[in-house]
């Protein structure tokens, strides 16, 4: 028969990495989860865990147990709330992340309103630039925009964003406007996170490398450095659209296709996807706006 002693303490730290938190979130001392961490390792013979002064990380053999207990521990809280009727009010703990800006503007206010819905749960968002790993961070889900890349994650697209160039008028006074893609290489493009910009052509995506004077890692940043005429920016509708309605921005290279891009939900490959993860991601589905 499995021995549950530890089980609990141990996940707890690997999804909060601390023994601290780890003991906040159980309602127990920090003494407690640590002794019955230690009793754990002794029992499997290997250390799970890797202790600094300043955070507490998963070994290899860590992050292999930890895994597959998490496993356990979903399937056990699915089967209690099934038997207990309370399969339409998901419980327990759900942590999420998303990029900082579009996670401000949209994702934070819904997951607000699915908190409203389901009060028992304890949600956890992560606002974060940064592809912050799921399975280290010990997290259900991530909100990421445009091309994918992780191979471990599955991935539910939720809604899409459109790519659009534009300037200000006061820019283009100075500069003209370009009207052709290999014109870019005359401007100054200003800089998020990727030196080049995408564009549909023909019905294919084309990238082009792009230059500029200023990199800046803020959709909003960018917009008000566009807005000052400082140079051109290709930026998803969410930014531009008003500043392109109100005549401050113009759009440009018009005879390209607004470039579209998913939004995605993504989860790991190896962890059940528990109701609650379920019933976030079909409340984003239905609530974010589709800007393509």
């Amino acid at each position: 028969m499995a021995n549950w002693e530890g089980i609990n303490e141990f996940a707890a730290v690997a999804d909060a990495g601390s023994f601290t938190e780890a003991a906040r979130r159980l309602g127990t001392s920090v003494a407690n989860v640590s002794r019955r961490v230690s009793t754990l390792e002794a029992r499997l013979d290997a250390k799970l865990l890797q202790r600094t002064t300043r955070r507490v990380s998963l070994t290899e053999e860590g992050r292999i147990y930890h895994r597959h207990c998490r496993q356990v521990l979903e399937n056990l809280e699915e089967a209690e709330r099934a038997v207990s009727r309370l399969h339409t009010q998901p419980v327990g703990q759900l942590r999420l992340t998303a990029p900082l800006s579009y996670g401000e503007r949209y994702i934070a206010p819904l997951v607000n309103e699915f908190a409203q819905q389901h009060p028992a749960l304890n949600i956890e968002l992560k606002l974060n630039n940064q592809k912050l790993d799921l399975i280290d961070e010990g997290l259900d889900l991530a909100i990421r925009l445009g091309v994918l890349e992780d191979s471990r994650l599955v991935a539910r697209k939720l809604s899409s964003r459109a790519q659009y160039v534009c300037a200000a008028p006061a820019y283009l006074a100075r500069h003209g406007q370009p009207h052709t893609l290999s014109e870019l290489d005359q401007h100054n493009c200003l800089l998020g996170t990727l030196d080049y910009w995408r564009f549909m052509e023909k019905g294919k995506t084309r990238t082009i490398r792009v230059k500029g004077s200023l990199r800046c890692n803020s959709g909003p940043a960018l917009v008000d450095a566009a807005l000052k005429g400082i140079g051109l920016v290709q930026l998803p509708d969410y930014y531009v659209g008003r500043p392109i309605e109100q005549g401050e921005l113009v759009p440009l290279l018009t005879q390209y296709p607004p470039m579209s891009e998913g939004i995605w939900a993504l989860y790991p490959t190896n962890r059940h996807l528990s109701s609650k993860v379920r019933l976030l991601i079909e409340f984003l589905a239905e609530r974010l706006p589709v800007m393509a």
